[in-house]
């Protein structure tokens, strides 16, 4: 089966759609990837969805807009893959949406909003839809994330050692072979806020990244800022755990730096290099924490030298981190390619969530189905398949 996989992360600024061929042979799943397209929101449209973000106030007027108009743009980013990556013979799309507001209390995932109104993407492509992947898992008491844990564990499966899956976005998480998930912090979402309102990059040429993680190496850490960040009482809960932008974002980095400038100013490059060290810290310390003895990254995070040098030295030189590239799926389409894996799934009726990962009370078949034009019949379902136990990429 041809599946779009259609994903936009914490960081907002992209949606990336990777098209796969998907094919169940007994307990194996494989996967052969068809390629991958990356669009950038328009400037428009992404500062919109910036300004209605936590913890700004929005309205329903807001919303209702920005679900329509993010449901455009993934439905152009469909139909383009469709037609570029997949001749126009693609027969399913899965799409994770935008994720707007993660509703958690007292360590309880209690509710998550994935918008993109999937109606304009199966319009746009004729093709079933399935989106809304992660109010299920809530739904059963899980956390609803890091949703992509089972495709890491079928993924890595087999590996020797403990080898240990790590997406680098806005947010970043983590996968063990024993299903042990979580998110472990910011990854980027600090690093780009700080670039955004204290750099003169940020401030007024609009750069929303450190690229190449360059200011980060112009910088110095701060010790004491880098331990006020530290003492942030959400890297202490045990998994499973899920944050996002709603705790990690630029007020909550204002608010520290406040609080530190009573004692002395940092240089906005220090505090680049400081964040980049936290995201270093924090991801090493849960790697630890799993008994991790290889780590297989991806995201956009992988693209900061920088970052990836303070995490290995943070690691040490056993643990080799290598890019998920060298296992068959590029870092920038890998965690489009598993929502791809799990609206295969959706389409079988097999289960897609790993109750271990995300704390839920079983497994789920996820997410709604948007038909399309052939009506509510899904391509390739079937009485008694089995669900896989292992996911091979050809060639790897």
């Amino acid at each position: 089966m041809r599946v779009i996989g259609l994903m936009s992360g914490t960081s907002h600024d992209a949606i990336d759609a990777g098209a796969v061929d998907l094919t169940l042979e007994d307990d194996c799943l494989r996967l052969t990837p068809l390629g991958v397209i990356s669009r950038a929101y328009d400037e428009g449209l992404r500062a919109a969805l910036t300004a209605a973000l936590p913890p700004a106030s929005t309205t329903l007027a807001d919303v209702c807009v920005l679900d329509t108009r993010i449901g455009r743009a993934f439905a152009e980013a469909a139909t383009e893959a469709d037609r570029e990556l997949c001749d126009g013979r693609a027969e399913l799309i899965a799409s994770h949406g935008q994720t707007v507001y993660h509703w958690v209390a007292d360590g309880q995932v209690h509710g998550t909003l994935q918008i993109g109104q999937p109606a304009w993407i199966a319009e746009a492509t004729g093709l079933p839809v399935v989106a809304d992947f992660r109010p299920r898992d809530v739904a059963a008491g899980g956390q609803g994330a890091p949703l992509v844990s089972l495709v890491d564990q079928l993924w890595l499966r087999g590996r020797p050692g403990t080898p240990v899956a790590l997406n680098l976005g806005g947010i970043a998480n983590i996968t063990a072979p024993d299903g042990t998930a979580f998110d472990t912090g910011p990854a980027n979402a600090l690093i780009d806020a700080a670039v955004r309102e204290l750099t003169p990059q940020g401030r007024t040429q609009g750069l929303a990244y450190d690229r190449d993680g360059a200011i980060a190496a112009r910088g110095t850490v701060d010790g004491d800022l880098l331990a006020r960040l530290l003492a942030e009482p959400y890297y202490a809960l045990p998994a499973p755990k899920t944050t996002g932008k709603e705790l990690f974002h630029a007020a909550y980095l204002r608010a520290a730096l406040a609080q530190h400038r009573s004692s002395a100013p940092v240089a906005p490059e220090d505090v680049v290099a400081t964040l980049t060290r936290l995201t270093a810290v924090t991801v090493a310390d849960a790697l630890r924490s799993v008994g991790a003895t290889e780590v297989v990254a991806s995201g956009g995070g992988i693209r900061n030298p920088t970052l990836l040098a303070m995490l290995r030295a943070e690691l040490g030189a056993g643990v080799p981190v290598r890019g998920s590239d060298a296992l068959g799926l590029a870092p920038a389409a890998k965690e489009a390619y598993a929502f791809a894996v799990l609206g295969f799934l959706t389409a079988h009726g097999l289960p897609g969530t790993a109750p271990a990962s995300t704390g839920a009370r079983h497994a789920s078949v996820l997410g709604s189905l948007t038909p399309g034009r052939a009506g509510l019949r899904l391509p390739g379902a079937a009485e008694g398949v089995r669900a896989p136990t292992r996911l091979v990429v050809d060639g790897h």
